[in-house]
């Protein structure tokens, strides 16, 4: 694509409705389809190296650690992932597991990296970013597909297959398989992370200029081959949406995740999503565009104790609940955007919380746009916060706080975009970040140990910039 074309990208992921990546306000990259297999990439975080607006690190032969605008740990919970609409966060840690996210990377069409705040519609943990990966329809994947892959660390083959079923549906299924060697430390000793993950998935889309439906699922097993260690999963999408007349449209979207990740001696868990969301779009009057909705999920997590840590008590069962609204107004000849949004979102540690933006945009000209946002944030509790217990003496090392709350992130941010000519872009965004209630780890002499606490407040200040050349 030319760089004009790249820059009249429809996206999704800033205001939950279709439009060009020239007129988001936000600090958007997006990866296409052509990107991806250019790269010569095997995997999803590998993918993500792509992105200028995000930090990966690789921890190990299957870990990884990805943030935006630092915060970059092992356990890093501040930047809100989706497939196909699908939040693959655990309530374990609020963040995500990289080793478990896959797909057949010939079907990805897009992925949508913002950095900065997006919890007004998607959410807590949308603090420093969100990434969106969208896979391509079925009716664009007919006919058969074969690839391979071989090195002397990585091998892997896939297979897919397409077609139709009776008049308006499609579908496809596919199936892949990688195999890693262990990596090596410095001095040339193995560290025994080699593994191996095997994965099978579908998708089927039908429907009519008015409605639309699909239907897609993936399950997924993968094994440690120097010991007992695994992850295995399952998921299954629907979703319907319906066109309304005078550019409205109707989302309503319902998926069961479950995974299962064994570490012995250390963890394991089982955990099995229900996730239910609803969305409508419509436009008022001609110069507004109102999007709301609202959302149920429920989780049944049970962890797998052991001497080394636990969580107490070892099964959950959690409820989260969220009601949003956006309304985005054109002034000033349709010049000037005004974009105003608040989320009421509930979560089973801290009850409800009010999640409000501003956003201002200014098309200078038709390549040229200046915005700034005004957002608030936050990442909710999750069971290591509040219910990890390290034993040790006395009577343990380190425990999570009862009272834990959640992490607040005041962020503004303003951003200029451009296309100075048709071979060149340019973005720049500089941002703010006032941070409260922080997590750490204080002494408790009454609970007889360390435990988690919200004593940290700070800042962050920073800019973020990149520009291309075609």
């Amino acid at each position: 694509l030319s760089l004009t074309e790249l820059m009249d990208l429809e996206v999704t992921s800033v205001s939950k409705r279709e439009e060009s990546v020239d007129d988001a306000p936000a600090a958007i990259i997006v990866i296409t389809r052509e990107d991806i297999r250019r790269s010569g990439a095997t995997s999803i975080p590998e993918i993500l190296r792509m992105a200028p607006n995000l930090q990966v690190a690789r921890l190990g032969r299957d870990e990884y650690a990805i943030s935006a605008r630092g915060f970059l740990h092992s356990s890093a919970n501040k930047l809100l992932v989706l497939m196909d609409g699908r939040t693959v966060y655990t309530p374990l840690f609020s963040g995500v597991f990289w080793d478990s996210q896959d797909t057949l990377l010939e079907d990805i069409e897009r992925i949508e990296v913002i950095s900065g705040p997006g919890a007004t519609l998607w959410g807590a943990n949308a603090v420093n970013g969100v990434i969106n990966i969208i896979t391509r329809p079925s009716l664009d994947t007919h006919g058969a597909l074969f690839g391979g892959n071989a090195g002397d660390v990585e091998r892997g083959v896939s297979l897919r297959y397409g077609g139709t079923m009776g008049a308006g549906a499609s579908y496809r299924v596919y199936g892949k398989f990688n195999d890693w060697d262990h990596t090596s430390r410095s001095d040339g000793s193995r560290v025994n992370d080699d593994w191996n993950k095997a994965q099978i998935g579908f998708r089927s889309d039908w429907g009519n200029s008015k409605d639309n439906y699909t239907l897609q699922g993936d399950f997924y097993d993968g094994s440690l081959k120097s010991s007992d260690a695994d992850t295995s999963g399952a998921n299954l999408l629907a979703r319907w949406n319906r066109r309304l007349d005078g550019d409205g449209q109707v989302q309503v979207q319902a998926y069961y995740d479950y995974t299962h990740r064994k570490l012995p001696p250390v963890f394991g868990e089982k955990l099995g999503t229900f996730d239910f969301a609803f969305q409508h779009f419509f436009r008022p009057i001609a110069s507004q565009a109102v999007t709301w909705g609202g959302g149920y999920r429920h989780s049944d997590d049970e962890v797998e104790n052991s001497i080394v840590l636990a969580f107490l008590p070892a099964k959950r069962d959690l409820d989260w609940g969220n009601l949003f609204v956006q309304d985005e107004i054109r002034l000033v000849e349709d010049r000037v955007q005004l974009t105003l949004g608040a989320k009421a979102d509930y979560n089973p540690y801290t009850g409800i919380e009010f999640l409000p933006s501003v956003r201002l945009a200014w098309k200078l000209a038709p390549n040229h746009l200046l915005w700034s946002s005004l957002s608030r944030a936050v990442r909710a509790p999750s069971r290591i916060d509040t219910e990890l217990f390290v034993p040790g003496v006395p009577p343990h090392i380190l425990q999570g706080g009862p009272e834990f709350e959640s992490e607040v992130f005041n962020v503004w941010e303003v951003g200029y975009r451009t296309q100075p000519t048709h071979d060149s872009t340019l973005s720049m965004t500089l941002f703010r970040s006032e941070h409260d209630r922080l997590r750490g780890i204080v002494f408790v002499p009454a609970a007889g140990g360390f435990q988690f606490q919200n004593p940290i407040e700070g800042e962050t200040m920073g800019v973020e910039a990149w520009a291309s050349y075609q």
